[in-house]
């Protein structure tokens, strides 16, 4: 090249080859104007010249309850054997056998509550739902699990009743209510002793007793490995 080519002159062809190629070049000086990634830090190359900012469609009433009903339907069912299966193998604090063999827990003394709109808290001590102050009833899921002693002055019959209810709150899921009670007419405090299964405050302060704790998981995980 002569002597009064610039150097400019000759870099616009490599410059030229550049910006076919693909590639975005500003002039130094102006680059902050020029350059929409360096202005809008969310502009890509498809979008139009100015940053739109769109608005994240929430869903509509009839849509939540589509989703609802769907995850419901995808939810895993629990059924009454399954349910006999968690119990049946728990063993009695005072002898080397299962609830099942000495004919403690039976499947047709269990019943199992599978519902939508479950609200666990608004329920008696019958497991039976209460009415809301200036709202209808709601519905709950519930598992309730009758057991019969095996004589009418059973003195264990609260620490089987407190294991059964363990054993089942540790093994189903969260949205169901476990409601633990003696069979009508199978025991003389059958009355006190579900009162006392169902208190909640109750329950608790006797699973913080080390003891009574241990003798809990004793029953459950004896009566598993005796399988």
């Amino acid at each position: 090249p002569s002597s009064s080519t610039t150097e400019s002159e000759i870099e616009s062809p490599k410059l030229e080859l550049l910006q076919q190629a693909g590639f975005a070049l500003f002039h130094p000086r102006r680059i902050t104007k020029q350059c929409n990634a360096i202005r809008y830090p969310s502009y890509s190359p498809t979008s139009s010249s100015s940053p739109v900012h769109t608005k994240e469609k929430r869903p509509s009433a009839s849509e939540k309850e589509q989703q609802e009903e769907l995850s419901l339907s995808k939810r895993d069912t629990i059924t009454i054997h399954e349910i006999f299966d968690i119990v049946r193998t728990i063993q009695d604090p005072e002898h080397p056998l299962t609830l099942e063999q000495l004919n403690v827990v039976r499947a047709e003394l269990i019943e199992v509550f599978d519902e939508k709109g479950k609200t666990p808290d608004d329920t008696d001590d019958d497991g039976d739902s209460l009415p809301m102050r200036g709202k209808k009833k709601k519905k709950f899921s519930t598992v309730r699990v009758q057991f019969t002693p095996t004589i009418p002055h059973c003195s264990m019959a609260t620490l089987i009743g407190l294991s059964l209810r363990v054993k089942l709150l540790r093994s189903i899921p969260p949205r169901f209510k476990v409601v633990v009670q003696i069979e009508d007419g199978t025991h003389v405090s059958e009355h006190a002793v579900n009162k006392q299964l169902a208190d909640k405050e109750r329950v608790r302060a006797a699973l913080e007793n080390d003891h009574l704790l241990g003798v809990v998981n004793r029953c459950i995980e004896g009566g598993m490995l005796m399988q």
